[in-house]
C-alpha cells in the first residue's frame, strides 16, 4: 500500500522536532510561554489522525474551558487540517473529520460530562494545572483504556499541583516521557524580548512563566509554594512534639466535589490527612469518633458551616467537640473573619518550623487561596466560592488544617505529654 506525503504547512523548530521524535504513550511537556506548545500539540493530533490504521479513530484536544479551547486552538486545527484533501470542519461541535474516518474534536474540562462514556485513541490536555482535578483520572484515563490510547500533557507551571505531580511521575518512569523547556535553555525568544518581559513582571512571575519554576510563589497567595515545599521536607519525630497539645481539625463537605477531611496536628507537626468523598454525616461522625478514641486529642474543632449533623451526633455519643464558624468574629481584629485568621495562623506556624506530610493534595490546597485587604484594612481570604469561580477546587484539606488553629489549646492529659511547667510554646499565631 502506497504512502501519500501531505504538507500541512507545519514547520517545527528544532525543540518541537525533538519532542515529536521522543513522545511516548504518556508524555508531559513543561514549556515556557511562547514556546509553541499548542502548535505542537495540534499537529501531533493531526499527524496521529492521518497515520492511524484504526477505524473511526477519535482524538481530542482538552482545555480547562471549552471557550478557551476554541479561542486558542480552533483556528490552528482548521489551518493545518484543512490542507488535507477531504477534511471537513464542523463549527457546531468544534471537530474536524478526516477522509479515513478519524476525527479530532475540542473539549473543555468545565463540561467533563460531555466526554464520559467516550473512547479516545489520543488526547492532548493543555494547561492541566487549571483543569478540574478529576478530569484525568476519572474521565480521560478510562477513555483511553480499551483502545490503548495515548495522552500528551502540556502546560506552564502554576504551583505544586496535579501537573507538577504528573511531570515528576514522567521523569521518574521509563514508560513515560517528561520534558522541560525553560526559556534560558532555548532560543525561541530573543534576549531583547525577554528583557522587555522582565520590565513588567515580578521575579516570581518571570520564574513561573519563562523559567518553568514550579516553586515560584504567587504574589498574593496567603501561603507561598516556597513555604509549603520547605515544610514538606521537614521530618519531625514524636520526641520533637511531646508536650505540645494534640489538635484535631474536621472540615465537612458542602456539596458536589467537596471532600470531608480529618487532620491531626501536634505542635509543629501535622500528619497525613484522612479524606472522604461522598460520605454522609452520620458515617463521618463515626470516623471522627474513632480517631478521637485512638489519638486522644486535647481539642477537636469542626467546621460549623455544614457540620451541624456531625457535631450533634458526636455530642450525642459523649464526645466534647468545638464548632467553628468560618465567617465568625476573629480573635484578632486585623482579620476580616475567623477563616482568614486561621489560614494566616498556618502561615505563621510554617514560618516557625511547622512540618507537613508530603501529600500533593494538601500542598496544593495550601497554595490556592489568595488574599486582599478590605476597606477597613483587614486581611480577607478568598472564599471557596471565589476559588471555584476561577476554576479551582475547594481547598478542603487546607481548611481542615486551618481548623487546628481555631483557638489556643493547652494539653489536658499528662499521660502522653510533658508536665505543663516544662512545655515551651515557641510560636504564637495570634500575635
Amino acid at each position: 500500500m502506497s504512502t501519500q506525503a501531505i504538507d500541512t504547512g507545519y514547520v517545527p523548530h528544532k525543540y518541537q522536532d525533538a519532542i515529536h521524535k521522543n513522545l511516548k504513550r504518556f508524555s508531559v511537556l513543561v514549556c515556557h510561554r511562547r514556546f509553541g506548545k499548542t502548535y505542537l500539540a495540534i499537529n501531533a493530533l493531526i499527524d496521529a489522525a492521518l497515520r492511524t490504521k484504526k477505524q473511526n479513530a477519535r482524538f481530542s484536544y482538552v482545555a480547562p474551558f471549552l471557550k478557551q479551547a476554541k479561542q486558542v486552538s480552533w483556528d490552528y486545527l482548521k489551518r493545518f487540517a484543512l490542507t488535507v484533501p477531504g477534511c471537513k470542519a464542523n463549527e457546531s461541535d468544534l471537530s474536524v473529520d478526516f477522509p479515513n474516518s478519524s476525527r479530532v474534536r475540542l473539549y473543555g474540562s468545565d463540561n467533563g460530562e460531555a466526554m464520559r462514556g467516550l473512547y479516545f485513541d489520543g488526547v492532548v490536555m493543555d494547561e492541566v494545572a487549571d483543569m478540574r482535578i478529576e478530569t484525568w483520572p476519572e474521565i480521560i484515563r478510562p477513555a483511553l483504556a480499551d483502545r490503548i490510547g495515548w495522552c500528551l500533557f502540556i502546560g506552564t507551571p502554576k504551583g505544586l499541583n496535579q501537573f507538577h505531580e504528573l511531570y515528576q511521575h514522567a521523569v521518574n518512569n521509563d514508560k513515560w516521557y517528561g520534558g522541560m523547556y525553560r526559556v534560558d535553555e532555548t532560543d525561541v525568544l530573543s534576549i531583547e524580548e525577554l528583557e522587555l518581559a522582565k520590565e513588567t513582571m515580578t521575579d516570581n512571575q518571570y520564574r513561573q512563566e519563562f523559567l518553568c519554576d514550579f516553586a515560584a510563589s504567587v504574589d498574593n497567595a496567603i501561603i507561598t509554594i516556597d513555604k509549603v515545599t520547605k515544610a514538606a521536607a521537614i521530618i519531625r519525630k514524636q520526641g520533637d512534639v511531646d508536650g505540645s497539645p494534640r489538635v484535631l481539625g474536621v472540615d465537612v463537605a458542602r456539596y458536589g466535589d467537596d471532600r470531608s477531611v480529618i487532620i491531626k496536628r501536634q505542635g509543629l507537626a501535622s500528619y497525613e490527612p484522612i479524606v472522604y468523598q461522598d460520605i454522609d454525616n452520620m458515617s463521618l461522625a463515626g470516623m471522627v469518633g474513632q480517631v478521637i478514641n485512638e489519638w486522644e486529642p486535647d481539642a477537636v474543632f469542626i467546621d460549623a458551616g455544614r457540620g451541624e449533623g456531625v457535631i450533634d451526633r458526636l455530642r450525642q455519643l459523649g464526645f466534647f467537640v468545638n464548632e467553628v464558624n468560618f465567617g465568625g468574629k476573629p480573635t484578632n481584629p486585623r482579620y476580616n473573619n475567623k477563616r482568614s485568621e486561621m489560614w494566616d495562623s498556618i502561615r505563621i506556624w510554617l514560618d516557625d518550623g511547622g512540618s507537613l506530610p508530603n501529600n500533593t493534595e494538601l500542598k496544593t490546597d495550601l497554595c490556592v487561596p489568595m488574599y486582599k485587604f478590605d476597606a477597613a484594612n483587614r486581611l480577607q481570604l478568598e472564599s471557596k466560592d471565589e476559588i471555584k469561580k476561577r476554576g479551582g477546587r475547594s481547598p478542603d484539606l487546607g481548611d481542615a488544617l486551618a481548623l487546628t488553629f481555631a483557638f489556643p489549646v493547652a494539653p489536658k492529659k499528662l499521660g502522653h505529654h510533658q508536665p505543663l511547667e516544662s512545655v515551651e510554646f515557641d510560636y504564637d499565631p495570634f500575635n
